[in-house]
């Protein structure tokens, strides 16, 4: 899943980033208001983590502008201004949580773990198609009942794969969720890791997982019939 990190302060911001990262998030950043702003405006997260004291423009106009859009995205509003007159302000302009800085790491990334769940909706805390499941909270993938490793891009395709199970998903929708718009490539490096997904999920006994590409219109995660 690809999330925004609104945030000025580039030390902070690198530490959540890294965080998050390892948690196989992908992160995409921006310092400042209006940049987010215009991301919002073009691009589509699926979580947005938002500073409110903000260099161009104030996240609570980044916030109200979103929502103006009619963007439903979850916001996670990180910030320094905890007084309960902004809490409220923020919560009324469509803002999901709060968490006032200083904070816990830990509390964090249970609180964006959170959000993310709840936007997908009542799927459940473990989804499975086959031998493979994925566990929403502890954000790990096992197949065939042993821990699958992935790399971070892999573990990006197959999240966004297995949480559509049964549907077809465009080509440029993965790269969307998986590559940042920092990162230099092209729709087409998603089939190198597709091919890595096939060779990791060939080993399964029984209720094998297959990729099956359909030309034209993007990738099917299916179990084998």
């Amino acid at each position: 899943m690809r999330i925004l990190l609104v945030e000025d302060h580039l030390d902070l911001s690198r530490w959540v980033g890294r965080a998050l990262q390892d948690a196989h998030l992908t992160v995409e950043f921006a310092t400042n208001g209006a940049d987010a702003d215009s991301l919002l405006h073009t691009q589509e997260y699926a979580l947005v983590i938002l500073d409110l004291t903000l260099p161009k423009m104030d996240g609570l106009e980044v916030l109200k502008r979103m929502r103006g859009r009619g963007s439903k995205t979850p916001v996670l509003i990180l910030t320094a201004r905890g007084g309960l007159s902004e809490r409220v302000q923020g919560l009324n302009l469509g803002a999901d949580d709060y968490l006032a800085k200083p904070f816990e790491l830990a509390e964090l990334e249970a609180r964006v773990k959170a959000l993310l769940r709840r936007s997908q909706g009542n799927k459940g805390l473990t989804l499975t198609c086959g031998a493979l499941s994925f566990d929403t909270v502890s954000r790990m993938f096992s197949y065939g009942g042993a821990s699958l490793a992935l790399t971070r891009r892999e573990y990006a395709v197959l999240e966004a794969l297995i949480t559509r199970a049964g549907q077809v998903v465009p080509k440029d929708k993965l790269f969307a969720e998986v590559f940042t718009l920092d990162d230099e490539a092209s729709p087409d490096a998603i089939e190198i890791y597709i091919h890595r997904l096939r060779k990791k999920l060939e080993p399964a006994q029984s209720g094998r997982v297959v990729i099956t590409t359909l030309r034209g219109l993007g990738y099917l995660l299916q179990e084998q019939q």
